[in-house]
């Protein structure tokens, strides 16, 4: 299962970290994992192409773990949190149509 935690202050999310991998189908057929992948690290370089958001990012060579954490203020706030809930909106979107598969908590 992959595990997304967002890590909130008040409404805004300063970070996110994803842990574990779907199993939903065959490695280069898993339609989960390769739609979180795709929405997550799209988030991640609109952050960095859209925002000019500097963010912190760790990711292990074998996959199925990313961390990525916002500086904790930018002038351009306003679209890093639109940014970030548009892939929370997508992410929910899976969770909720595979929820075997991949869940969402918020700390």
């Amino acid at each position: 299962m992959i595990n997304v935690v967002l890590y909130q202050k008040g409404n805004n999310i300063h970070a996110f970290e994803l842990s574990g991998h779907a199993n939903s189908g065959p490695y280069g057929y898993d339609l989960v994992c390769a739609g979180v992948s795709a929405v997550t690290f799209g988030a991640v370089n609109a952050l960095i192409e859209l925002s000019e958001a500097d963010p912190f990012i760790q990711q292990e060579d074998d996959g199925g773990y990313l961390y990525v954490e916002l500086p904790d203020s930018s002038d351009n706030e306003g679209d890093i949190q639109t940014i970030l809930k548009a892939m929370v909106v997508s992410l929910e979107t899976i969770e909720r149509d595979y929820a075997s598969y991949i869940h969402i908590t918020r700390k």
